[in-house]
């Protein structure tokens, strides 16, 4: 019992640091200053957004970042909308020439000393095979920084590209002997023929499996659920993400991030860099 009563503090606790997008106090009481090595849940949604696209993440140690793109003019330019189009914002200019450039530096990683690879999530928003031809020839020019696929044997490397959105990208993807870039599947992909090395990442729309949004308890249904759902993908050697999850600051952002925690989800969806680097730093100084 008591430690149940610990536990239950410990999540109400970090539930509303969450949305005080700040260290709690029991944290800079005891001392307790995290370190400052990557945050391996941390996916910065809509990344492009903040005012240093990549670097802002970078800064706040995330481990994922997702860039949306459109193919206009032979080119890839990164935006949510078509209105937000500027021909200055290419792909290649915010994050792979960038990503180059940090990994050269730092001797063949995205951070110093951590050598597991950045996921660079890009998501094909229209035109997926047309997108995808542009984005694979893109990819080969900085082919030495990506994990790489080649005749059913994947490489490492410092950066794992995967692609999200349109669905027509998948075809030419499947059909490729060489590919410097992933898919991102869907839950109806679990346990499917798709296999790590073609899908490492399982995504899917939180809303669409789960009714709780982080009011009172999660039903005991809908933990099992999510449970079952990251232990298949585990045991497939799948990464598991769910957007449309709470980001507005309060407590049941904090309760649903806690919840994804337990499940051991490999990826938190946020667009509050600030909140959620607090939120992971307090979770694990606790």
């Amino acid at each position: 019992m008591a430690l149940e009563v610990t536990r239950r503090t410990a999540v109400t606790t970090l539930a509303a640091a969450a949305g005080a997008l700040a260290v709690p106090s029991y944290a800079q009481a005891s001392g307790c200053r995290p370190d400052r090595r990557p945050l391996k849940r941390a996916h910065a949604h809509n990344d492009y957004l903040h005012t240093r696209p990549l670097l802002d993440a970078l800064d706040h140690r995330f481990t994922s970042v997702e860039a949306d793109i459109f193919l206009v003019n032979g080119d890839l330019l990164v935006a949510h909308d078509p209105v937000d189009l500027d021909p200055a914002r290419t792909l290649e200019s915010l994050y792979l020439k960038p990503l180059a450039e940090r990994v050269r530096r730092h001797h063949g990683s995205v951070y110093r000393g951590h050598h597991k690879p950045l996921q660079l999530l890009i998501d094909i928003k229209v035109d997926g095979v047309a997108a995808y031809a542009e984005l694979h020839r893109q990819l080969h020019r900085y082919r030495r920084l990506f994990t790489t696929y080649a005749y059913g044997k994947v490489r490492p490397g410092a950066v794992t590209a995967v692609i999200s959105g349109d669905r027509a990208a998948r075809a030419p993807m499947e059909a490729q002997q060489v590919r410097y870039a992933f898919y991102d599947g869907r839950l109806a992909d679990l346990g499917g023929p798709a296999t790590a090395a073609f899908a490492p990442l399982i995504s899917d729309n939180w809303t669409n499996h789960f009714t709780w949004q982080g009011a009172g308890p999660m039903p005991a249904a809908e933990r099992a659920k999510l449970q079952q759902i990251i232990g298949t993908a585990h045991s497939r050697g799948q990464r598991v993400r769910f957007w449309a999850t709470p980001d507005l600051p309060g407590a049941e952002r904090g309760a649903v991030w806690l919840e994804l925690i337990a499940a051991d989800a490999d990826h938190i969806n946020t667009d509050d860099l600030v909140a959620l680097e607090a939120f992971l730093d307090a979770y694990d100084g606790h």
